[in-house]
């Protein structure tokens, strides 16, 4: 039939939602995956590498191995109109602690309160158990420097909605 059109096709062609972690300063204004060129100045500028190339080439965060010193080479490297550096912050992500914390099962660690450079994680002493970690949400930068020493990848970082 001519000039019918299956609009249940068009969801085909329509982008996902980008839920992905992208570099400090990333601009609220844009769509990341429209402005980005996938140049790699970001990726190859970022000092700790923290910054690598994720889904369809596009530079995000991995927190396994390095954290973010919000230095703001990448912001600087970028040819694009993609980072907004008078943001009154880099970003909005916040660490996470999972159950599989060694804490909540009785073993005594606190790797993630000695990594983290803005002191939002503490301890909690208990009577006759292993203290309890708390992220204190106000102070935590989101850099992600608790995540790698976790011995039970037990931290995430994320957006919070």
């Amino acid at each position: 039939m001519a000039g019918h059109f299956d609009s249940s096709r068009r969801n085909f062609f329509r982008r996902k939602k980008d839920n992905a972690l992208r570099p400090p300063w990333t601009s609220l204004e844009i769509n990341f995956i429209d402005t980005c060129t996938r140049c790699n100045a970001c990726i190859d500028t970022c000092e700790t590498k923290v910054i690598t190339r994720g889904d369809g080439g596009f530079p995000e965060l991995n927190f396994s191995h390095a954290e973010c010193t919000f230095c703001e080479k990448c912001a600087d490297a970028c040819p694009e109109a993609i980072f907004d550096k008078q943001q009154s912050s880099p970003w909005s992500l916040i660490a996470d602690i999972q159950n599989s914390c060694l804490a909540y099962h009785g073993i005594f660690c606190q790797s993630c309160k000695d990594a983290c450079e803005a002191e939002a994680i503490s301890f909690a002493l208990l009577l006759k158990q292993a203290p309890i970690p708390t992220i204190d949400t106000d102070s935590c930068t989101g850099c992600g420097a608790c995540v790698e020493p976790c011995p039970s990848n037990s931290i995430r970082i994320f957006k919070p909605e």
